[in-house]
């Protein structure tokens, strides 16, 4: 993967409640600015969002938020941020997000993140986008929601093929395989970039 590429991060603006969540946005973030990737993400200083944004910024990486004025009047901005994009609405927001990234990594969160998460889904189903998507199931936190997809390609609402809009990973050194190591002879880590 190249120093060009930028990656939004959808995650809770809580930490949780096991300290694991918050470890690993925590070494997402080093990752990302130990590998040159810029940070893409919804711009907040609380919760995981505001882990991973300190943990790339006090690395010397780059980062861009974008946050709905809104939330940015109620003082929720991260104030380290240089590049903070201030939007009109949560609509806009998403649009911009996907529009500065190349790829996608759903950490931990709550209804926030699986509606960013199952929306750049939806997108990718219906071709408006084919960027990679990515799932840190950190501490099996989405083994419910792969099972509740599971259950929709059995009972018929979803087709097998739409499995193959995501890829999951269960540490950051797996996410960074899937993401950077195109040395591995793995397809997935081969491919997973060439289409952006």
């Amino acid at each position: 993967m190249t120093t060009s590429q930028s990656i939004c991060v959808f995650c809770g603006s809580s930490t949780g409640t096991d300290p694991v969540y918050a470890d690993i946005a925590n070494e997402l973030g080093k990752e990302f600015a130990k590998a040159g990737i810029k940070l893409v993400f919804g711009g907040g200083h609380i919760g995981l969002m505001g882990v991973v944004a300190d943990a790339v910024l006090e690395d010397g990486g780059d980062v861009i938020g974008v946050i709905p004025e809104s939330l940015q009047m109620r003082e929720l901005a991260h104030p380290g941020v240089q590049d903070m994009r201030i939007v009109d609405s949560m609509h806009t927001r998403k649009a911009l997000m996907a529009e500065l990234a190349n790829a996608f990594v759903a950490l931990p969160g709550g209804l926030g993140t699986f509606e960013e998460l199952c929306e750049i889904l939806t997108w990718a189903q219906l071709s408006f986008h084919d960027k990679p998507v990515v799932i840190l199931n950190v501490n099996n936190y989405y083994d419910s929601l792969l099972a509740m997809i599971d259950h929709g390609i059995r009972e018929g609402f979803m087709k097998p093929k739409h499995r193959e809009l995501f890829h999951v990973a269960d540490s950051v050194a797996e996410l960074m395989k899937l993401l950077n190591e195109s040395d591995s002879g793995s397809s997935d880590a081969e491919t997973l970039f060439e289409k952006t």
